[in-house]
């Protein structure tokens, strides 16, 4: 089965992200630990501040929808729900495992 790579952002009002912090770290830190996650990152944009980024690899597609299944998954959409977001893409695409371009990994 091939790889899925989630990457996007979502775009909010100022200050939200700063709000949002301490669920976003919770979030990373429980994800990390999911079994078939190769990657999970979220970051703020150097050029807009108010704007994070996301991007993940997942060893195939039942990892990643048992991710959307977490209760940490539940938790931290909670806290996003109440969030003035104004923008938002998310996608997935399917991946072959890749070459280094940079690094020793």
């Amino acid at each position: 089965m091939p790889m899925i790579i989630v990457e996007g952002w979502v775009r909010m009002e100022p200050g939200e992200l700063d709000r949002l912090h301490d669920a976003a770290t919770a979030m990373i830190a429980e994800t990390r630990k999911e079994p078939g996650c190769i990657s999970y990152a979220y970051g703020r944009a150097l050029e807009e501040p108010d704007v994070m980024r996301i991007a993940e690899i997942w060893e195939d597609q039942a990892a990643l929808d048992a991710h959307f299944k977490a209760p940490h998954m539940a938790t931290f959409n909670a806290a996003l729900s109440g969030a003035k977001i104004t923008g938002v893409s998310v996608k997935s695409y399917t991946a072959e495992p890749g070459r280094t371009l940079l690094g020793d990994d």
